[in-house]
């Protein structure tokens, strides 16, 4: 054998020379409009691993198979997979990649699936994730504020940590529109994950589907819209890794001005001066008590909320890593957020980390997991303001060692810094939210796919508060502890069948979901009074050793649904969307339990007609229209069944017995889905080589069916039964425009606008309109639910008008210096000169008419800015601010212009030390319409030149401001926040870096 070793190894040897024989090719990449060098470019030779990166100047060297043709694959986010064919004597390559942001074919993601954006037939805005981070904020939703039409975003709450509510097309349900009309958000496929913990720089775009042929295929889940998020993916080719920081100050954003010492001393003189007991200063021991003369002889004045309100400060972190190969690419980031607020004790902390892998495991086969953990901790402040609002603006906060003076004046009022001082106050949550998911894809034949995901959400809270003597809530009685421990499960498991076929000019793609997710919720709480040592806080509940307290919840529902839908395209031309969902809630009564939810959409691209080609001028043209059913099961699990209620009942003895009653809500076996059929015509086009694009969309939603809980009278000894009781409609128009305004090499200029109409009613009620004793609670048919409902306030009565308002009422119920109020109707429906609740009206509503955003990008050469105008029309509010107000001065109050014999306004009553003060509400309802600078960002990215010698792909930094000026007839206060005292909005001046490797 030893004869043939050297002939066998000769001959492997010769082999593997011949297999590994290559060449090298050389090129460059730039952009295809700009002609810049597009650096990181990933250059693979198709088929296999064996790749290269561009550098800094757009080259790239790489090895290939010699004496053959080789196909390049490259790509770069941002921009549309390109590939090259290479011929055996090609050994220098210049290639131009073309922005994916300016093609039809950019790929839209829907429910379950994902289409081309020019067979969309629904009404679907896209967001890519460059433009979620052109803000720097604190959560996605607020990051889409003025960037979609239909969707009503704003911000009335400035604690540390808290983002943005959302509406998309207005409210529907009634029974509790503050949560039955919230849209359902959807994370890489994953229903119910928490929004508000995902870090932006994770996002790569964001869809938001609002009519009913993008939302049926979730069915009652879809009802309000829906809003599709994709995180990040890894990539084959070399590893990137992008930091991401900011930094900065917070300030308060137009909070209310009280009443200064000598300003309230002013109100408080002229109360008695109507009450006849004061006549000039000699007679203040009327008005004010000797502690308070005493501060007022020297001059011992305190502003309380601006001793509460300080700078805040907010920073953000991130790190993301992006890699792999051909068949296994791999997504990681780690994520730090940090606010303190505008008060002490008030602070949120987000530790967040993703891990997104995806594994090619043969031609057939494709395996993978998603997953998130957020981590908050978050010191929540227990709200001093309604205390500092009215606490008597005089005296001195600290004694002359420095203690706190607890009590003002010797008064019963408490200061409102009690809660800060050392020890005395702890209120903690701390929360654990895991988002995972697997899936499972197998592409048994070509075309078709069959992909299983399970994924659970798991959120654990420990909410733990401990307050003592000397706090407000203590109020020198007793201290307390508490902890509240909650967990939900969300489960949910859905397979996704999906066939795709191309004949000719036919496109078929068949989708067919099978879903079930479970809710799981869980409870428990104790605590007690007396705790022995305030060190302990609310660690040691033992040491609580007076009036305990405990108790536990729980909670399950499921929802089973069946879905499927055809995608049907001729020549691309022609578009058909059918789905049809069948939902089943473990919430709803036996019998009602499933229904279906079928919709429609139409599509038709006119500029691929023949008759279109000769209008140049048209690059764009598509009608679209739609029609659907959705459903909403809004209510509590177990809201159908009779249930008891655990008391104490004792007779005939000293020792109550524990036993059960029924408890207030009743069931309802007949309870069923609520249903909203929804109609949409909308247009896309493009004129002028895109040089405007844009978007216009018509719907009108009718809802039946709503749930509402209904009162019953006393006599059934029991209150409440949920039932389905009439109808709402919400119809209107959305509008999206962007102009490409400059598009030189060095120089670039694009706006956008959005506007959006919402007209939403109230059709029907049961027994006609439902009028509360709460002005802001009523329903009236005509009207959208959230009105106010109230006496209209026309000014302040008169001198000399004295008789005219003793005829209104009893003599003296009215009298110069009160509110007048308008007299609209008695019981024959016309004026009849008294004033009685037949003459309450609507005086607004919390809707706006409409909502606008406004964005402009600018780009010079290296320098980038961006500039964010948001507004909302047309709404009302009712101010606690405008609430503060004490006639008889005992408490301080908001700076108004009130009426004196002197000042005959007709603004605000006139003070009294001893006359009541009616219709009080009037003076909080105004019209709080507002346009807002919501963002200027300010970048620099540094060259590449300069960069790249330190293998640094990209630098830019930037600096930004949020919420820096605002408009509107409203100058006390930020209206955005509506006048609520207890939540001021803050203004945001930060910098940030942003670095790629």
């Amino acid at each position: 054998m030893k004869p043939y070793l050297p002939i066998l190894t000769a001959t492997l040897l010769c082999a593997g020379a011949a297999q590994a024989q290559t060449r090298t090719i050389t090129g460059q990449v730039v952009d295809s409009g700009k002609a810049e060098a597009l650096p990181g470019v990933t250059v693979l030779v198709k088929g296999t691993t064996n790749g290269a990166s561009t550098d800094v100047e757009g080259r790239f060297t790489l090895q290939i198979p010699d004496k053959q043709d080789v196909t390049l694959v490259l790509s770069y986010i941002g921009y549309t997979n390109q590939e090259l064919l290479v011929k055996p004597d090609q050994t220098r390559l210049e290639v131009k990649l073309a922005p994916a942001s300016a093609e039809l074919d950019d790929v839209v993601v829907i429910g379950y699936g994902t289409v081309r954006k020019r067979d969309l037939t629904g009404a679907v805005t896209s967001v890519k994730g460059e433009e979620v981070t052109k803000l720097p904020v604190t959560t996605i939703t607020e990051a889409l504020q003025g960037k979609i039409p239909g969707a009503d975003i704003s911000r009335a709450n400035g604690y540390a940590g808290q983002g943005a509510s959302i509406r998309i097309r207005g409210n529907r349900s009634i029974a509790n529109p503050g949560s039955s009309n919230n849209v359902l958000y959807i994370v890489d496929g994953v229903q119910n994950v928490n929004a508000a913990d995902i870090d932006p720089n994770d996002v790569q775009s964001i869809e938001v589907l609002k009519d009913a042929s993008s939302t049926s295929i979730y069915g009652s889940r879809g009802a309000n819209g829906v809003i599709i998020i994709t995180t990040k993916r890894g990539s084959t080719g070399k590893p990137k890794i992008n930091f991401n920081a900011y930094s900065g100050i917070t300030k308060v954003a137009g909070y209310g001005e009280f009443m200064s010492g000598p300003q309230w001393i002013d109100f408080r003189r002229e109360a008695f001066r109507a009450a006849g007991t004061w006549n000039s200063p000699a007679d203040d021991a009327v008005a004010f008590n000797p502690a308070q003369r005493e501060a007022i002889a020297n001059q011992e004045y305190v502003n309380w909320p601006d001793q509460l309100l300080h700078t805040g400060m907010q920073q953000n972190y991130q790190v993301g890593l992006s890699g792999g190969s051909e068949n296994t690419k791999v997504y990681f980031s780690l994520g730090y957020y940090d606010e303190k607020g505008l008060m002490k004790l008030d602070r949120f902390k987000r530790y967040t980390t993703r891990a997104n892998i995806d594994q090619t495991v043969n031609k057939w086969l494709k395996v993978g997991v998603q997953s998130q953990l957020a981590y908050i901790n978050n010191d929540i402040r227990r709200d001093p303001f309604n205390l500092a609002s009215q606490a008597v603006p005089l005296g001195r906060v600290y004694d002359d060692e420095g203690r706190l003076n607890f009590r003002l004046l010797g008064s019963t009022q408490i200061n409102p810094l009690a809660d800060e001082q050392p020890g005395v106050y702890d209120r903690n949550t701390k929360t654990n939210r895991l988002s995972a998911a697997a899936y499972v894809e197998i592409t048994p034949l070509d075309g078709l796919s069959l992909r299983s995901t399970f994924g659970a959400n798991y959120a654990t809270a420990e909410a733990g508060n401990f307050y003592g003597i000397n706090t407000i809530d203590g109020a020198g009685n007793r201290s307390q502890s508490s902890i509240t421990n909650t967990q939900s499960r969300n489960l949910n498991w859905e397979n996704v069948l999906t066939y795709r076929k191309d004949i000719g000019d036919h496109s078929l793609t068949v989708t067919g979901v099978a879903s079930h997710l479970v809710f799981v919720n869980t409870n428990s709480f104790a605590g007690g009074q007396n705790q022995v040592l305030p060190s302990q806080s609310f660690y040691n509940l033992g040491a609580a050793n007076q009036n305990i307290f405990l108790g536990s919840g729980y909670s399950r529902n499921d929802l089973v649904s069946f879905a499927g839908r055809i995608n049907y395209s001729w020549k691309g031309r022609y578009l058909l969307t059918a789905t049809s969902r069948y939902d089943g809630s473990s919430k709803l009564a036996t019998g009602n339990k499933w229904s279906l939810f079928p919709s429609v959409g139409l599509g038709w691209r006119i500029i691929e007609e023949s008759f279109m080609q000769n209008l140049k001028f048209l690059t764009e043209l598509k009608l679209r229209g739609s029609y659907g059913v959705s459903g909403n099961d809004g209510i509590n699990p177990y809201a159908t069944q009779n249930s008891l209620t655990a008391t104490q009942f004792s007779y005939g003895d000293t020792n109550a017995s524990p036993t059960y009653t029924v408890s207030p809500l009743i069931g309802n076996q007949n309870l069923t889905w609520e249903r909203t059929t929804t109609t949409d015509f909308g247009v896309d086009f493009g004129v002028l080589d895109n040089r405007l694009t844009g978007t216009a969309d018509y719907y009108d939603a009718k809802t039946s069916d709503l749930i509402f809980p209904y009162n019953l009278p006393a006599f059934t000894g029991v209150t409440t039964v949920n039932r389905n009781i009439g109808r709402t409609r919400n119809r209107g128009w959305e509008v999206s425009l962007t102009s490409q305004n400059l598009r030189g090499e060095s120089l670039t200029w694009s706006t956008t606008l959005t506007y959006a109409r919402n007209k939403e009613t109230i059709v029907e009620l049961p027994n006609g309109n439902v009028i509360a004793d709460d002005y802001r609670n009523s329903l009236i048919v005509g009207q959208p639910a959230q009105v106010y409902y109230d006496y209209k306030k026309i000014g302040i009565w008169q001198l000399g008008e004295e008789a005219e308002a003793t005829s209104y009422g009893t003599p003296g119920q009215f009298i110069p210096g009160d509110i007048k109020v308008a007299d609209i109707s008695g019981p024959d429906g016309v004026p009849d000169g008294r004033i009685t609740a037949a003459d309450r009206q609507v005086i607004g509503s919390r809707v706006p008419k409409w909502t606008g955003g406004l964005s402009n990008d600018l780009r010079y050469k290296a320098f980038d800015l961006n500039v964010l105008l948001v507004a909302r029309v047309g709404q009302w509010i009712s101010s606690d601010y405008y609430a503060k107000y004490t006639r008889t001065g005992q408490n301080n109050g908001a700076v108004v212009d009130y009426w004196t014999p002197e000042n005959p306004t007709n603004e605000y009553p006139r003070p009294h030390a001893t006359r009541a003060l009616s219709y009080i509400t009037t003076l909080t309802e105004r019209e709080a319409s507002w346009a807002k600078v919501r963002n200027v960002t300010l970048g620099y990215t540094i060259p590449k030149s300069v960069v790249g010698k330190a293998r640094i792909d990209n630098v830019r930094v930037y600096v930004s401001g949020r919420n820096l000026y605002t408009l509107s007839n409203i100058d006390d206060f930020d209206p955005e926040g509506e006048g609520v005292i207890d939540r001021p909005l803050n203004r945001a001046y930060v910098v940030g870096i942003n670095v790629g490797f």
